[in-house]
């Protein structure tokens, strides 16, 4: 049996668990000895924890008893209020028939055919990333690698400008940053940059109105213009959650991915020496499973239903915990261990199926295959040139700082 740790067993709540990586410990005893588990904050408020794959998968897949409109994070918000509202009209905090409408939309901006467009010069932009840092000897591989992609490649699907490019990656923080004092811990500086994010994507719509380009911005407004768009409300919101979960996660993925490479080197060796698409593309899918860059996702139950022997009553709070059920042994023989030939790898870093699997998965696994095959290709020996910072947070499983040398 799997002991918790001593002060582990209670707050799930605490940014400060997983900003020290207790929360495995905590998941792994809660799998083995109580699976669907009741945790109740300091303020007496109580939610579900499902930590198993497949109990997540079924709740993932039955939309109708586990809703998203009445939040889909752990942070209490008045229902009455205007963030309630704001997150409403994201797509993780839609139901159907919103979000079913609502996803055929912005799906417009992920077809294969956009992604096939984008993806020669997302090669070139990848290689030009490892170019600018090769010769310098050390860097910090957040800040200057793996942020870089994902950001560059979000905004140019958005049509933001280079110029602009910084200032979008300093909102960002800003707003997944909330608890974590490097990026003031403050929900008032959140609320901020969510507010200048959502003024920036009305103007920058404004501007493909009458300047359209081969980007998402202007098939959506173009959507609009015929009728069969989204608000101006919405795609504010959507905008704001775009930049966001495209650059948070899959810059979190990519250094998540290089520390599990640096500490297994016989698994960087394996990637040298073969750097197939194929090869690179199974590493990815580990990367993705080992990183779990957003933790959970929250739900709602619409009615009673009964779950390992315990009653989830309508109301209560379910929350889904991808960084556990990536992690479970029924799932993924030997889940401690990193290995990027892992077959099948049937994985919940982008979500459990459902209606409200990741939008951009199909862009992040392209970003991460281009990415690492530059990576192990050209800088293969990369060692760890300080400590590792983690992201304060118990949403978004960051890293903030990664100094290397090679």
């Amino acid at each position: 049996m799997v002991a918790v740790p001593d002060g582990q067993s209670g707050d799930l709540l605490g940014p400060d668990t997983f900003r020290d990586q207790r929360h495995h410990e905590v998941f792994a005893a809660w799998r083995e000895t109580d699976p669907v588990h009741w945790h109740v904050d300091s303020a007496g408020t109580g939610f579900w924890s499902l930590t198993k794959h497949a109990d997540v998968q079924w709740a993932s897949r039955d939309p109708e008893t586990f809703i998203s409109s009445d939040g889909f994070t752990l942070v209490d918000i008045d229902p009455d209020d205007l963030q309630a509202a704001a997150m409403g009209q994201m797509l993780p905090g839609m139901d159907r028939p919103e979000h079913t409408r609502y996803r055929r939309i912005v799906n417009r901006g992920f077809s294969p055919r956009t992604l096939r467009l984008v993806e020669d010069h997302l090669r070139q932009k990848a290689g030009a990333i490892v170019d600018r840092v090769i010769d310098r000897g050390s860097c910090d591989f957040v800040v200057d690698v793996a942020a870089e992609l994902p950001l560059q490649a979000i905004t140019e699907l958005m049509g933001v400008p280079d110029e602009d490019r910084r200032m979008i990656f300093e909102w960002s923080n800003l707003m997944t940053g909330i608890d974590d004092p490097e990026y003031r811990g403050d929900i008032g500086a959140a609320l901020s940059a969510s507010a200048d994010m959502v003024a920036y994507a009305d103007g920058l719509r404004a501007m493909r109105t009458r300047d359209p380009r081969r980007d998402i911005v202007t098939t959506l407004t173009g959507a609009a213009v015929e009728g069969d768009g989204l608000t101006d409300a919405e795609f504010g919101m959507f905008f704001l959650l775009l930049v966001v979960a495209g650059n948070e996660t899959t810059r979190n993925a990519t250094s998540h991915g290089m520390r599990a490479l640096i500490d297994n080197p016989d698994q960087m060796e394996r990637l040298r020496s073969n750097p197939g698409p194929g090869p690179i593309s199974l590493a990815v899918e580990e990367i993705l499973r080992w990183s779990s860059p957003i933790h959970y996702f929250r739900r709602t139950a619409t009615r009673d239903v009964r779950l390992r022997g315990r009653e989830i009553r309508a109301g209560d709070r379910v929350v889904l915990w991808y960084a556990s059920a990536n992690r479970d042994a029924e799932a993924f023989p030997d889940p401690f261990r990193f290995d990027v030939g892992r077959q099948p790898n049937d994985h919940v870093a982008f979500g459990a199926g459902g209606p409200h699997f990741c939008l951009g998965a199909n862009l992040a696994r392209m970003e991460l295959r281009l990415l690492f095959t530059e990576l192990v290709t050209r800088m293969p020996a990369l060692e760890l040139d300080g400590p590792v910072e983690m992201l304060r947070s118990n949403f978004v499983g960051g890293i903030k700082h990664m100094p290397v040398r090679w």
